[in-house]
C-alpha cells in the first residue's frame, strides 16, 4: 500500500481563494503524482459532494472530500492558506485545507486509514503542529503519523494561526447563518495521547476508558474492551452516566469519525461513558445489545438514515445532524443527560427529538424543513405502487380497452386463449396495487415521523381515507395526524417496566384508535368533501384555466428536478388516477410531458453548442437522451448542481411551455410512468410529441443563451454523476 500523503502532496503557501480553486490546486497534485486519473471528473466528484454539505469544520479546517472512479488509491493532500478559505464553517475560513480522495471500491483497510485522519483532526496538538511547520515533508510525517505532534516537535505558531475565525457568514441560498452555529465544546487534550488517535469507532466494542492506554498507530486495529453490561440502567448515578452513540454521514469518510471523536473526548471531559458506533465507509460493527441495554441515553448524530434504530427504542435520545456531534458535543451530552433525568422516553426518531435551549431542533432543520422530508418519505414508499399498477392498468387499457374495468373476477373467470382475460388480469393486480397507494403514503409519512410506532395508525388512517372516499389528501392528513399522535404518546413519561410493550402493544393500540376516530368521525368527511370538489373541477377544466394549470405544473416539475416540489405535482397527478376522469388524464399527461423537457433539454443543448460544456456535461448529455424519453428528471441534475442559476429557469421555462400545450392539445395519460415507451396509451400521441418537442427546444436555446452571455467561471467543474434517486421517477 502506498504512503497516504507524500511531501509533493502538500502545499504549506496556497495561494487560492475559493474552495473550487484550493480543490482545483491540491487536486493537481494527485494527478502529477498519478493518484488521480481525470482531473475534471474527480473535481465533479469533489463538488458533487460538497453541494450535499459543506465541508468546513470549526476550528479552521476544511475537508473537501469524495469517493471517485477516477481515484486511483486512497490519497491525501494537505494545503495551508495564509488568509483563509471559506468552506461553510460557522466560525469562519478555513486555513487548513486536507483534499482526502477515495476510490469508488476502496477496501476497509485503505479507508481506515483515511477514518484515523479524521479523528486525528479533532486533536488540538496535532492542527498547531500542522500550522507550525513549513516544511513539506514534516507535515507529511505528521499526517501520516510518523512523527507524534508534541510540544517538542513543533515551532512557535505563526500569528496568523492563532487569530480567531469570524463570524459564520450568511448562507448564500437563504440569508440565514449557517447549520450547527453554536460554539465548539471545549476539549482539553489527552496528555496521554500523541498525534494518531486511537480507533474510536472503528469497532463497536471500543470503551473510552482506553483513551489512557498507548495509542496505535493508524494501521492498527481498535482492542478496546467493552464495558460490562448493567441491565436495567437505572443505576447511572451510582455507577457513572453511560451514553451509546451512532455517527454517519453520506460519504462515510471523514464526518462520521470525527463526530466520534468528538464525542468520546466530550465525554472524557464531562466524565461520562461514550461508546459509538460508526456506520461510515470503513466498516459497519454493530454495538453489543449488552451495551445498549446498559446505556442510559443515545445520540444519534447522523446525515444519513442510522441502520437498526430501532435497538435504541425507549431509551432517552437526542437526534442531530452528524455536523452538530463536531461542532457542539458537550452540549449533546449534557441534552441527553437531562432528557435522561426527566424520565422521557423516545423511539429513535428526529421527529421526536428535543433540543438544548436555543439550539434549533435537528441540527438547525425548521419545522418546514421537516415536514417536507415527511412528505417526501410518504412519496418515495408509494411511487414504485404508482408504476406497477399504473403501468399495468394502462396496458390492461390497450389490450382490452377501457371497457376492461367491467370484467368479472379473473379468480371465478378465467380463459388462458382469451385476450381480454390477460387483459381483465392485469387490469385487477394493477387495481390491487393501487389500492394500497393512499394507505401506503399515509403510512410511511408516519414512519417518517416516529419511526416503526407510527407504521400502524398510517396505515390505518390511510385505509380509512379510502374508505370514506378522502382520496389522496386524506392520506396525507392521515399521515402527518399519526406521526403527531405517535409523538406525543412517547413524550408520555412511563415506568421503566413499560418501555418494552410501548413500541409492540401500547403505542399501535392507541394511536390507531385516535387516527381511526379523527378520520371517521372528526376530519375525514370535510377532507373527502373537499377532494370531490377538486376533482369536479378538474374534470370541467378547459381552454384558459387547464393551460394555465398545465403551465404551473410544469414549472412545478422542473423547479427541483426530483425535489420536493416536484413530487408534490407528480403525486398531485398520480392521486388523480385512483379515480380516473379526463380531468385528471389531462393533468397526468401534462405532468410527465413537463418532467421529460429538462434532460432532454440539457442533451440538445450538448449537441448543438458543445464547446459551451465541459466534457463530463458532454458525456452527461448522452445520457440524458435516454433518461428525459424514459421520464426521469433526475438526468438534469449534473447540469443544475454545476450551473442553477442559468439550468434551472431555462429548465422551468420549457417545462412551462410543455405543460400548457399538453393542456390546449387535450391530451390524456392513464399510465402513471413511461415516457415515451407509453406513447400507444396517449390520447393525442403525436400533439402531446409536439408538445414535449416544443418544451425541449425552449429549455435548451435558453441554457445556450445564457450560457453564450457568460460563460462558467470554473468550467468543468460540473458534477457529473451526482446521485440519483433510487426510484426512477421524476419525483
Amino acid at each position: 500500500m502506498s504512503e497516504l500523503i507524500t511531501p509533493d502532496l502538500v502545499d504549506t503557501g496556497l495561494t487560492a481563494d475559493t474552495k473550487q480553486a484550493a480543490a482545483r490546486s491540491l487536486a493537481e497534485r494527485m494527478v502529477a503524482a498519478g493518484r488521480v486519473t481525470d482531473l475534471d471528473g474527480f473535481l465533479a466528484d469533489v463538488a458533487a459532494r460538497e453541494a450535499q454539505m459543506p465541508t468546513g469544520l470549526d476550528g479552521g479546517i476544511g475537508i473537501p472530500h469524495c469517493r471517485s472512479a477516477h481515484v486511483t488509491e486512497p490519497t491525501l493532500a494537505f494545503g495551508r492558506s495564509p488568509h483563509g478559505i471559506d468552506f461553510g464553517a460557522p466560525d469562519g475560513p478555513a486555513d487548513l485545507i486536507f483534499l482526502i480522495a477515495a476510490p469508488s471500491g476502496a477496501d476497509d483497510a485503505h479507508l481506515t486509514i483515511l477514518s484515523s485522519l479524521a479523528r486525528r483532526l479533532m486533536d488540538p496538538a496535532f492542527t498547531t503542529a500542522l500550522r507550525a511547520t513549513d516544511d513539506p515533508a514534516t507535515a507529511a510525517a505528521f499526517i501520516r503519523g510518523d512523527t507524534p505532534a508534541t510540544p517538542a516537535a513543533q515551532s512557535p505558531a505563526p500569528p496568523s494561526a492563532a487569530a480567531p475565525h469570524p463570524a459564520a457568514p450568511a448562507d448564500p441560498g437563504t440569508g440565514a447563518p449557517g447549520p450547527d452555529t453554536h460554539p465548539t465544546a471545549e476539549v482539553t487534550p489527552d496528555p496521554a495521547r500523541n498525534a494518531t488517535a486511537p480507533g474510536v469507532g472503528t469497532h463497536a466494542s471500543e470503551h473510552p476508558a482506553a483513551a489512557a492506554a498507548a495509542v496505535p498507530g493508524p494501521d492498527a486495529p481498535a482492542t478496546h474492551p467493552a464495558p460490562a453490561a448493567i441491565p436495567g440502567g437505572s443505576d447511572a448515578g451510582a455507577r457513572g452516566f453511560r451514553i451509546v452513540a451512532v455517527t454517519s454521514c453520506p460519504t462515510g469518510i471523514a464526518h462520521t469519525y470525527m463526530a466520534a471523536e468528538a464525542l468520546r473526548k466530550a465525554g472524557e471531559a464531562e466524565g461520562v461513558e461514550v461508546v459509538v458506533e460508526t456506520q461510515g465507509s470503513a466498516g459497519f460493527t454493530r454495538l453489543d445489545a449488552g451495551v445498549v441495554a446498559a446505556a442510559d441515553g443515545v445520540i444519534l448524530a447522523h446525515d444519513v438514515e442510522v441502520r437498526e434504530r430501532a435497538r435504541f427504542a425507549g431509551k432517552p435520545t437526542v437526534d442531530v445532524g452528524v455536523k452538530a456531534a463536531i461542532s457542539r458535543p458537550a452540549a449533546l451530552i449534557a441534552e441527553v443527560r437531562a432528557k435522561a433525568a426527566a424520565g422521557a422516553a423516545t423511539a429513535p426518531s428526529a421527529a421526536t427529538t428535543a433540543t438544548a435551549p436555543g439550539a434549533e431542533p435537528e441540527g438547525g432543520e425548521h419545522f418546514g424543513t421537516r415536514l417536507r422530508k415527511w412528505l417526501m418519505t410518504g412519496v418515495s414508499y408509494m411511487v414504485p405502487f404508482v408504476a406497477a399498477g399504473g403501468l399495468l392498468i394502462a396496458l390492461a387499457f390497450a389490450v382490452g380497452g377501457y371497457e376492461i374495468a367491467d370484467a368479472p373476477s379473473v379468480a371465478e373467470h378465467f380463459l388462458w386463449t382469451e385476450a381480454a382475460s390477460w387483459a381483465a388480469l392485469m387490469f385487477q393486480i394493477g387495481g390491487a396495487a393501487f389500492a394500497f397507494l393512499v394507505p401506503v403514503l399515509a403510512g410511511y409519512i408516519a414512519y417518517g415521523m416516529a419511526d416503526r410506532p407510527g407504521l400502524v395508525p398510517g396505515f390505518v388512517g390511510g385505509a380509512v381515507a379510502l374508505t370514506i372516499e378522502a382520496g389522496f389528501l386524506g392520506g396525507l392528513a392521515a399521515g402527518l395526524i399519526a406521526g403527531a399522535v405517535v409523538m406525543a404518546i412517547q413524550r408520555v413519561r412511563v415506568p421503566d417496566v413499560l418501555r418494552g410493550i410501548m413500541p409492540v402493544v401500547v403505542i399501535p393500540l392507541i394511536s390507531a384508535a385516535v387516527v381511526g376516530f379523527l378520520m371517521f368521525v372528526v376530519i375525514g368527511k370535510p377532507i373527502a368533501s373537499f377532494q370531490r370538489a377538486m376533482t369536479d373541477w378538474l374534470s370541467g377544466l378547459s381552454g384558459g384555466n387547464a393551460v394555465l394549470l398545465g403551465a404551473l405544473l410544469g414549472l412545478m416539475m422542473c423547479f427541483d428536478l426530483g425535489g420536493p416540489v416536484n413530487k408534490v405535482a407528480y403525486a398531485f397527478a398520480v392521486g388523480g388516477l385512483a379515480a380516473p376522469t379526463d380531468g385528471s388524464l389531462k393533468v397526468m399527461a401534462a405532468v410527465m410531458a413537463a418532467g421529460m423537457v429538462p434532460p432532454l433539454g440539457m442533451a440538445l443543448a450538448t449537441t448543438v453548442r458543445g464547446r459551451l460544456f465541459s466534457k463530463a456535461e458532454r458525456e452527461n448529455g448522452k445520457a440524458a437522451w435516454v433518461l428525459g424519453a424514459s421520464f426521469i428528471s433526475e438526468g438534469a441534475i449534473p447540469f443544475a448542481a454545476a450551473d442553477p442559476l442559468r439550468v434551472i429557469p431555462a429548465a422551468m421555462a420549457g417545462g412551462a411551455v410543455t405543460g400548457a400545450l399538453s393542456m390546449a392539445f387535450e391530451a390524456t395519460l392513464r399510465a402513471p410512468h413511461g415516457g415515451v415507451f407509453v406513447v400507444p396509451l396517449i390520447g393525442s400521441p403525436w400533439l402531446y410529441l409536439l408538445a414535449v418537442a416544443a418544451g425541449t427546444v425552449v429549455t435548451a436555446a435558453l441554457v445556450v443563451l445564457l450560457k453564450s452571455l457568460r460563460r462558467p467561471a470554473a468550467e468543468g467543474s460540473a458534477s457529473p454523476a451526482a446521485e440519483q434517486s433510487a426510484v426512477p421517477v421524476a419525483a
